[in-house]
């Protein structure tokens, strides 16, 4: 069985254009939150909780970094278990109550956005912890 690729190596390995403004949204949000794991989800850095996917990057198109705020693979239903989640900075697309993107359009997007979304993130973190 191949071993697990590390966020580490994944990082090291990767041509993305946008690696830069991954590596600085990473540390960022590790940083605040220093009990998160990493994984490999979707072919990108993915933070856990107990083990569990909270916020993954996504990679595609190249020309583009995102972070998904979800609460795992499987969609759950909100209404039936009453999760909700305030953001008022506006900055997340809300795709459903609990899965929601943040774009970056280039560094300085990532820079202006940055003490936001690290915000943001913790309380994700904190409000899907379950």
């Amino acid at each position: 069985m191949a071993k697990k690729q590390s966020v580490e190596e994944f990082l090291a390995e990767s041509t993305h254009p946008r690696k830069a403004e991954i590596e600085e949204l990473r540390a960022a949000i590790l940083l605040a939150n220093p009990g998160l794991t990493e994984q490999i989800k979707w072919n990108a850095p993915s933070f856990c909780v107990n083990g569990d996917d909270r916020i993954t990057f996504q990679l595609q198109p190249k020309d583009v970094v995102t972070l998904i705020f979800h609460r795992g693979a499987k969609k759950r239903d909100a209404d039936i278990d009453g999760f909700t989640f305030d953001d008022p900075t506006g900055l997340i697309d809300w795709r459903s109550p609990d899965r929601g993107l943040i774009s970056f359009a280039d560094a300085a997007d990532v820079r202006a956005k940055l003490p936001a979304v690290v915000d943001l993130a913790t309380r994700w973190v904190k409000a899907t912890a379950d």
